[in-house]
Formats: structure tokens, sequence, C-alpha cells
């Protein structure tokens, strides 16, 4: 009888939880109000130029990335504005689990798993009510001229953001947050994978346009302007990018 009590107390905490879960995505989908946003810096290799930069980090930093946001949300005429409300959270002193090498789908529901525990763990946020989390890994550009690939996760609504430790590269990392965080709520990729090639029509700003090439911009869930058939370019800064019919589509702003 125990027994049975304890695994029906145990499914309905679990039907509970599931049912949080699915509240919360749905919720920072309806576009209704802001969406919250806490951010977690960390110092990613311990470098005296990530901690000064992170020293001087203040919410304000991201107010690019919410401009675009809004600015793209009128694009696609939404019935109101639709802000992003960053919140700064106190540094994080771990790293996250590094997402798996070989691409296994069972590592990769398992590293899935160990992250939103770590989360849960490191989450230094004391704010009342938050929708999104980015853990933000700085890096001191001389030591990784190259970063790791970042992550968004819809499913936790939560992201891993490598990013440079420099001013000078704030423009290039506003398209690098802006991406994961449009992945934590629903947004795909539109490149082929193998190559970094944006996807026609969908990873296209401009699918439409004749010439096809040169392309003014880069959707954002591309990241890269088509310049040829073969060829593209990184977008420099949120400037340089839209949000395309299908990422809006899949964000909640067109139904």
């Amino acid at each position: 009888m125990w027994k049975a009590l304890r695994i029906t107390t145990l499914l309905f905490v679990l039907l509970g939880v599931a049912l949080s879960a699915w509240r919360n995505e749905r919720n920072a989908t309806d576009w209704i109000g802001p969406l919250v946003v806490a951010v977690y810096p960390i110092n990613a290799d311990g470098s005296e130029l990530a901690e000064r930069y992170l020293q001087a980090l203040a919410v304000e930093r991201f107010e690019p990335v919410s401009a675009f946001i809004a600015a793209q949300g009128m694009r696609w005429q939404l019935p109101r504005t639709v802000p992003v409300d960053f919140r700064l959270a106190p540094r994080v002193n771990a790293l996250p689990p590094p997402l798996p090498r070989d691409g296994n789908v069972l590592s990769v529901i398992n590293w899935s798993l160990r992250l939103r525990w770590w989360a849960w763990r490191h989450d230094t946020y004391a704010g009342h009510w938050k929708q999104v989390r980015l853990f933000l890994l700085y890096h001191d550009p001389a030591r990784s001229p190259q970063l790791a690939h970042s992550t968004g996760l819809q499913k936790g609504l939560l992201g891993v953001v490598n990013l440079f430790a420099s001013p000078d590269m704030n423009a290039q990392n506003n398209v690098v947050l802006a991406h994961e965080l449009l992945h934590t709520v629903g947004a795909t990729d539109k490149y082929d994978p193998s190559s970094g090639q944006p996807l026609h029509p969908d990873g296209y700003a401009e699918p439409a346009r004749e010439p096809r090439y040169p392309q003014r911009y880069a959707e954002i869930m591309a990241g890269r302007v088509p310049v040829g058939p073969d060829e593209a370019e990184q977008a420099a800064s949120l400037q340089q990018t839209v949000i395309g019919a299908k990422t809006a589509r899949e964000i909640g702003w067109l139904r």
C-alpha cells in the first residue's frame, strides 16, 4: 500500500513538473507581455580579460538585442511592442557540462538532462519571475579566436552561449545571443549544418529577391548573408539581420 502511495505521489509530482514546463513554454510564446530573460555571466577561460569584461558588464549591454526583437515584431505587424526584458543575474563560478562531440541522440538527451540539473543547481537569479535562462560564457578572443557551438533549448527554455569578452566584439555577440534566444522560444536553424550555408528559401532574408545574389541581410537563424550560390558572409551586427517568415511562425508571431 505504501509503495503504491509513493509511486502515485511521484507520478503526480512529475505530472506537475511537466505541466509547469508546458505552461512556461506556452507563456513564453504568447507574446502578451515582456519575455523575461535572466542572463548569467561566466568567465569561461579564467582569463584576466574576461574578468575585467564581467566586472564592467551591465544589463544595458543587452539592450540592442531587446531593441532588435521589438523592431522585428513591429515589422511583422504584431498588435503590440514585443519587448525582451533582460535581467542580469549574479555571476556563476562553474562551467556547464560540455556538449557531447559524437552527436549521438542518447548522448545529447543525457547532456540535456544534465544541463538542466546543472542550471537548477547554479541558478543565482533571486528575482521572482523569469522565463528564459541564458548562461553566457565569455572568452578571451586571443585565447579562443574560434568559439565552440552555442546551444539554445526550447525544452527548459535554457541556453548556453559562447561569447567574446571584448567590447569590440559586442555587435557580433548580439547576433549569437539573439540567435540562441530565439532557439529557446521555438526557432530552428536555417542553414546547412555541413557547410554553414543558408538554406533557400527559409534561410534567406529576401528569398524572392531578383537577382538573388548578393542578399542584403541575413536571416537571424541562418546568421550569414548569402553573397553567391556557395558563398556567405557572417552577419557583423543585428543591423544586418532580420527574422524571416518561417522563424516568425515558429516563435508564434504568425498563426
